[in-house]
């Protein structure tokens, strides 16, 4: 698989990802559903707590693509919904620093509520090999 990352501008490089990433020669591509505090039961965690929030999705999101032999490497695309855009954007690099200097594209969403009420941030994820 190649990945080129097409960037008109650069200011979104800064922030860590991509404006699109052209994938060429993938075999599997995985389209994640929305990852979010919760355990392995589905009780949501942490509320109130955007970091911690931001976390255990992220753990949520890796074990996914654990299941299908990926990791954050492979992630092309990663869509946030957040019920607090401002707070999100506090803790934004919880997220791209787990990416270790790997981009992709995102889109940051500002909705009124997630599936249970005390949650804040859910990911959203494609990722290809």
């Amino acid at each position: 698989m190649e990945r080129t990352p097409i960037n008109p501008w650069s200011w979104s490089v800064t922030l860590g990802f991509d404006q699109a990433t052209l994938v060429e020669g993938h075999r599997r591509q995985l389209v994640c559903s929305g990852q979010d505090a919760v355990d392995a039961n589905g009780t949501p965690l942490h509320p109130d707590d955007m970091a911690a929030q931001i976390e255990l999705a992220m753990d949520n999101l890796q074990e996914v693509l654990d299941g299908a032999e990926m990791t954050l490497a492979n992630v092309v695309r990663l869509n946030v919904y957040s019920t607090d855009v401002d707070e999100l954007f506090k803790h934004f690099p919880l997220i791209t620093e787990r990416f270790g200097g790997n981009r992709f594209a995102t889109s940051v969403l500002g909705v009124a509520r997630l599936a249970a009420p005390q949650l804040k941030v859910l990911l959203e994820a494609t990722a290809v090999d």
